[in-house]
């Protein structure tokens, strides 16, 4: 995975040689920098802060013979993107439902994104992530408006022995993600999570209606799915999400099938949140947690 982005980040540092980089030899490295990563479906603004900063570190530097350009330049590249794209503090969110759950109350988290992300598949993961590590869990189909979307996600609770909580379609999304949560307190449960609407996200009604989502049930931390297979659109998506429900961690879906791998860096960038976990799979199992070193030092092959 992440094949295209890889090999930008490789072309940097290949084509670099010198031992004192000069002003030219940067621009000539930066623009085919930004060309790769570009194609590698990385936010314009993205890029131009990316190669701005590099720029800025690297023109005129002076490295002592012993000193090898390419590795140099690899070690500055993975601090400089962990620097600008990693700034948001990790979420341990086994430690925080543990916290909740010590003082007898469930932990609410609401999944946001449109239709088409994998966002569904994601919470029934997430569930079975949770239950297999001894927390009990419901989930909640405030998702009132696709067709087939209830039917989907209690086939899902089915198959994981949970409970589900879900009204007619056309109901109030906030109704049922209210009744989940109190459900949930009456039965001492640990965990609700709640699947949400997803259409367009330009839709102001959509927003609106997640905004109230947020507004009646005041979760505990509200969680953005993107596509990694959508590229800039996701980027986008997780922009206007972000402006309407200020939402605290995201799930990036698919990217077990995402030869570019644009997306994470930009997603973490334009919205300064931290990346919970992965989607790798179809199975429930394939939840991979995100680890932001790991990402970096193999996008640069430093493992």
């Amino acid at each position: 995975m992440f094949e295209k982005l890889k090999k930008a980040l490789s072309s940097l540092t290949a084509l670099a040689t010198q031992k004192t980089l000069s002003e030219a030899e940067v621009e000539k490295v930066l623009w085919d920098f930004e060309m790769a990563l570009l194609e590698s479906d990385v936010a314009e603004e993205v890029v131009k802060a990316l190669t701005s900063k590099i720029k800025q570190e690297v023109t005129g530097l002076k490295l002592s013979r012993s000193t090898l350009t390419r590795e140099y330049l690899k070690q500055r590249l993975s601090s400089i993107i962990k620097e600008e794209f990693f700034k948001a503090q990790p979420i341990d969110l086994l430690r925080l439902i543990e916290a909740k759950k010590t003082k007898g109350e469930p932990y609410v988290a609401v999944f946001l994104g449109i239709n088409g992300t994998g966002k569904t598949t994601t919470i029934a993961k997430f569930a079975h992530h949770l239950k297999q590590r001894g927390f009990s869990v419901i989930l909640a189909c405030a998702d009132t408006h696709r067709a087939g979307a209830i039917e989907q996600l209690t086939t899902h609770a089915e198959r994981l022995g949970l409970k589900v909580i879900a009204q007619r379609y056309g109901a109030d999304p906030a109704a049922v993600a209210r009744d989940a949560v109190v459900y949930a307190q009456k039965h001492k449960l640990d965990v609700v999570l709640v699947d949400t609407a997803g259409r367009m996200q330009t839709s102001r009604n959509l927003m609106d209606e997640m905004e109230k989502i947020v507004r009646v049930v005041k979760p505990d931390l509200k969680i953005f799915v993107g596509d990694a297979l959508a590229g800039n659109d996701a980027v986008s998506q997780a922009k206007e999400f972000q402006r309407f429900t200020g939402f605290d961690a995201a799930v990036l879906t698919k990217v077990d099938a995402d030869v570019k791998g644009g997306a994470a860096l930009s997603i973490v960038y334009v919205t300064s949140k931290p990346i919970l976990y992965l989607g790798v799979g179809q199975n429930y199992e394939s939840l991979k947690p995100f680890n932001s070193d790991e990402f970096v030092n193999s996008l640069l092959d430093m493992q």
